[in-house]
């Protein structure tokens, strides 16, 4: 398949609201697409690339080429080009890749250099997300869609279903089966603004269980063989020997659990994420590592037992079977409300005091699920509900990306600082997240006005302007001024009856980090 092709559907798919337009789109599209070419398409439609981070970033990609004449490039010859650039290292790889990436956009046209260049950047955000192309990948096949999302959860990997599906028909989806030793995608949790309206939309009676600030894993064991896994199914089992051998302990031979790993405090309550984050992704000296920051695990659903699969069954009788393998100084700590035919106000009245009590231990807050659930792998589904404080700074945008994509000709990625002792600005961050139309057309239009710079990628304003940004937490971070970062920021609103002098100050953003759970605070 050519690239150009990729190129105007991501654009055209980009361009529409509408959902079944854009599953109409993509369903053309993969009717077209070779079985060896489907898991390069689809992981490039959700933004991603199959070699991961690859090293590339704004210092090379501002250098512009110009551009082919024709339509020339196929979406496997960039695979090869962007896994030669991932296996670049050592002395002079920066050099190296500056080569690479300009004989890259050398072959391109204009159309898929904007493409390639959203693609390495990450701002290929067309909305064409794994969801969408499930739908586009049932119809291309004639497929029930629920079949194509059921072998995704399964195989843990859309591009892998997308393979197997246009190679062999609907036919293939059977060989992918819930299998010890292979992880799934995990099921995910929506929102809710409190613990009482958790309660309320779920209607039934529910388990409200901590929401613990930690690491997802899933555990997998067979015997003597325990394999580890993360919510993006990496493998960390040699990181992680103490949970093993926890496993290893319990009576059961053969069976799938979920849950989190988290470091504690003497006193029981969690320790930092980044401490958490630190210990899980450390590689050198393991066994040095575990005896300074040991990790517990805290399981919470049970996937498959003795051989027996449990995904279809409800959350209650899950849980029953993971309380039979695994003690409760292992298991999330919840209690179970119903809401009744009276209205629920004393089930709501006990998940809000489940949710201050989980606070008062320094818990990120409670998960609601419903207990007559099954387990919807790799989705974020309406049965599961997470309730946790936001927090929210006022700070000043710094300067702003172009965007790409659907968002070219738009000032989109805000740099976001706040106010230092001297009156300068510590930056804190990026975000694109939480802009509506009308507020990225409002930016464009308003910063431009102040600009003092534009390199064609980065636009500097006057640190004037003040936005509203709800974030998760803080994590350290050597990249910024302050050594801290925002954790899944995102706008909330401009704060144009604010003056910069009334932003948020770097002593204030740090107090955050002081906080029992390490994350924000919990008010």
């Amino acid at each position: 398949m050519l690239l150009a092709r990729l190129a105007q559907v991501s654009r055209d798919v980009g361009a529409t609201s509408a959902r079944t337009r854009k599953v109409a789109l993509l369903a053309e599209l993969f009717r077209e697409t070779e079985p060896q070419d489907a898991p390069v398409v689809v992981t490039y439609l959700a933004g991603r690339l199959p070699q991961g981070r690859i090293g590339v970033g704004w210092s090379v990609l501002r250098d512009r080429v110009a551009p082919a004449a024709e339509p020339l490039l196929t979406v496997r010859a960039v695979d090869s080009a962007l896994t030669s650039l991932a296996a670049v290292s050592g002395t002079g790889a920066r050099a190296t890749r500056a080569r690479l990436v300009g004989e890259l956009f050398g072959a391109a046209t204009e159309e898929e250099q904007r493409f390639l260049r959203g693609l390495l950047s990450g701002e290929v955000r067309q909305g064409a997300l794994d969801a969408l192309a499930v739908e586009g990948l049932a119809g291309a096949t004639a497929t029930p869609p629920q079949a194509v999302r059921r072998a995704v959860m399964l195989a843990g990997s859309l591009p892998d279903v997308a393979g197997a599906l246009l190679s062999d028909g609907p036919g293939a989806l059977d060989a992918f089966r819930l299998t010890v030793g292979r992880p799934v995608l995990p099921m995910l949790a929506g929102s809710a603004p409190s613990a009482g309206a958790a309660v309320d939309r779920l209607g039934g009676p529910c388990a409200v269980e901590e929401k613990l600030d930690g690491i997802r894993v899933q555990v997998h064991r067979d015997g003597d063989t325990v394999r580890v896994f993360t919510r993006t199914l990496d493998e960390i089992t040699d990181r992680l020997p103490e949970l093993v051998s926890l496993v290893l302990e319990l009576p059961g031979e053969r069976f799938i659990l979920d849950g989190e790993v988290l470091a504690l405090g003497a006193d029981g309550r969690p320790r930092s994420f980044q401490e958490t984050a630190g210990r899980v992704g450390s590689r050198a000296d393991v066994a040095s590592a575990a005896r300074s920051v040991p990790l517990s695990p805290v399981f919470f659903d049970a996937l498959a037992v003795d051989g027996r699969e449990l995904l279809d069954l409800p959350l209650e009788r899950r849980h029953e079977e993971l309380a039979r393998l695994v003690p409760a100084a292992a298991r999330v700590r919840r209690t179970v409300v119903d809401p009744g035919p009276d209205g629920g106000s004393p089930a709501r009245a006990a998940a809000q005091a489940f949710l201050t009590a989980a606070l008062d231990r320094g818990q990120e807050g409670v998960v609601v699920k419903a207990l007559s659930a099954p387990y919807s792998a790799g989705r974020r589904g309406a049965s599961w509900l997470k309730v946790k404080p936001v927090h929210t700074l006022d700070l000043v945008v710094l300067a702003a990306e172009w965007g790409h994509g659907r968002r070219t000709g738009k000032l989109s990625n805000l740099h976001l600082g706040a106010r230092r002792p001297d009156g300068t600005f510590a930056m804190l961050g990026k975000t694109f997240k939480g802009l509506t139309d009308e507020m990225l057309a409002w930016q464009t239009a308003h910063l431009s006005g102040i600009a003092v710079s534009d390199d064609g990628f980065v636009v500097t304003v006057r640190p004037e302007t003040v936005v509203e940004v709800a974030f998760d937490g803080l994590q350290r971070s050597s990249r910024y001024p302050a050594g801290v970062t925002l954790r899944f920021a995102r706008v909330v609103r401009y704060r144009e009856d604010k003056s910069a002098d009334q932003a948020d100050t770097v002593e204030s953003v740090l107090a955050v980090a002081g906080t029992p759970a390490g994350r924000g605070p919990e008010a």
